[in-house]
């Protein structure tokens, strides 16, 4: 038995970390996801590991921190074990750039497409539908999106003057 304890011991002293907090650092709080569980407004197998950038307000003991949580964590206890939570390193990727979005009167905006960035072929039991990667305004190009040929033309006929399809370079033999 005392030689199980010692392993045991070694196992858990060599996987330590000790980690130390000081007041104002940014932090943020692993949540354990359960299956079939709603926690922080997330469920299933997309659930993230950890949540929020909070501040630390104090140190309560050695290992115990209070977080300054926001009113959205109103019904989650204000203090939290050191494994819990996480450093936040900084990185400058992280922020995100605020644009100036046009709104109307309902505080809504229309998508409007700026341009057709590529095309793909699907090929189906009944047929061919053709694909087009369409540039929205107000995104960047890493959020275009892939819409069926028809629905573009239909809604959209202006985007297609001056462009040629893949159906009409392949009848051209391009």
């Amino acid at each position: 038995m005392k030689a199980y304890q010692d392993r045991q011991k070694s196992y858990a002293d060599l996987h330590r970390r000790d980690i130390e907090f000081e007041v104002s650092d940014k932090v943020l709080l692993k949540v354990s996801p359960m299956r079939g569980v709603m926690r922080f407004c997330k469920r299933g197998k997309l659930n993230q590991k950890f949540i929020g950038l909070y501040e630390i307000s104090d140190r309560v003991g050695e290992v115990a921190y209070r977080l300054a949580s926001p009113p959205s964590l109103d019904g989650v206890h204000y203090l939290f074990h050191v494994s819990r939570l996480r450093k936040y390193v900084s990185d400058p990727s992280h922020v995100l750039e605020v644009e100036n979005i046009e709104l109307d009167e309902a505080l809504t905006y229309a998508e409007v497409p700026i341009k057709i960035l590529n095309s793909k072929v699907c090929k189906t039991r009944n047929g061919e539908i053709v694909f087009l990667k369409v540039l929205w305004y107000n995104h960047n190009v890493e959020e275009a999106t892939w819409e069926p040929e028809e629905a573009m033309r239909e809604r959209y006929p202006h985007l297609f003057d001056q462009i040629w399809t893949t159906a009409q370079i392949m009848i051209l033999g391009g």
